[in-house]
């Protein structure tokens, strides 16, 4: 018998279909703090099984990513338009998890195999890419940032994996009183109706378990880069748009999509300051960004 439960992320419902018996419920931990109890209408619906899959459909996408310790996706689609998105943990590993969706990737089908963490993997992914790819019209990104909280605002710092998002946020927790770790890899940012910018934390925060159901509006975008300096500047619009642009998820080259996430890119970049940081992985590259950014001595 199957079992569904519901989630609300970012003011977005969705929801996880398994077996009663699948062993990945006992997994599911990071999700807690964001379950439904009662009705809802989802946005999308994920159902996870173990049973075998098989490949169909076209190329529709090239992997460019040059870091080979990044996760995988192929994307494929049939000639009916239905979508096969196949997962690997790096792109040394075998596939661990093919998930079919359907043409307007309301619904998804998991095919996750492997060991516990791969299984979980493979959910993990599912939910959160078919999250980017049905909110993307809906004024919402999904960010690949770590984010502090501080005087009731949210920071969002950007960078490629590896360059120090983390490091930097942990030097906030350590030297910028009443600083907050909100989510340390995928948090969601929403442009609302009036215009306002907020921050979400999410049930996907990395390495780091971090998975809280709480908000902010954005006080700041910083992009980090390392440097033998610490110094902060202010980018332009054009700037700022494509430091967004870069640190979110979604078919980019889909149009259906692509409209939405410019028109969110734009509404971010002309609304909410944004920075580059060139910096060390020190207590002084966290006074230089908070002194700016909140507006301190």
């Amino acid at each position: 018998m199957k079992k569904e439960r519901l989630f609300r992320v970012a003011e977005h419902d969705f929801s996880l279909v398994m077996p009663e018996d699948f062993p990945a419920w006992d997994t599911l931990k990071a999700y807690e703090p964001f379950a439904l109890g009662g009705a809802s209408d989802p946005v999308f619906s994920v159902e996870a099984t173990s049973e075998p899959w098989t490949f169909m459909g076209e190329p529709a996408y090239e992997d460019e990513c040059e870091d080979k310790d990044m996760p995988r996706i192929e994307v494929y689609r049939t000639e009916g338009g239905e979508w096969q998105f196949r997962m690997s943990i790096n792109h040394y590993s075998p596939i661990c998890c093919v998930l079919d969706a359907s043409k307007d990737l309301k619904k998804g089908l998991a095919h996750v195999s492997g060991t516990p963490s791969t299984v979980m993997y493979g959910i993990n992914n599912s939910l959160m890419l078919l999250y980017a790819l049905n909110t993307a019209s809906l004024g919402t990104l999904e960010m690949h940032s770590s984010v502090i909280m501080c005087k009731g605002k949210a920071f969002l710092f950007l960078a490629k994996s590896g360059t120090g998002k983390s490091t930097h946020s942990s030097l906030w927790l350590k030297h910028i009183e009443g600083s907050e770790l909100m989510n340390d890899d995928n948090p969601i940012v929403r442009v609302k109706e009036d215009g306002s910018v907020i921050a979400y934390g999410s049930p996907w925060s990395g390495k780091t378990p971090c998975y809280r159901n709480i908000s902010a509006p954005v006080g700041a975008m910083v992009r980090i880069r390392r440097a033998p300096f610490d110094k902060i500047t202010r980018l332009s619009i054009p700037e700022a748009y494509a430091s967004v642009y870069s640190s979110s998820s979604g078919l980019k080259f889909e149009a259906n999509m692509v409209d939405g996430l410019h028109d969110t890119f734009a509404k971010v970049a002309i609304s909410t300051p944004c920075y580059v940081l060139d910096c060390l992985p020190d207590e002084m590259a966290a006074r230089v960004c908070a002194a700016e950014v909140l507006g301190d001595e």
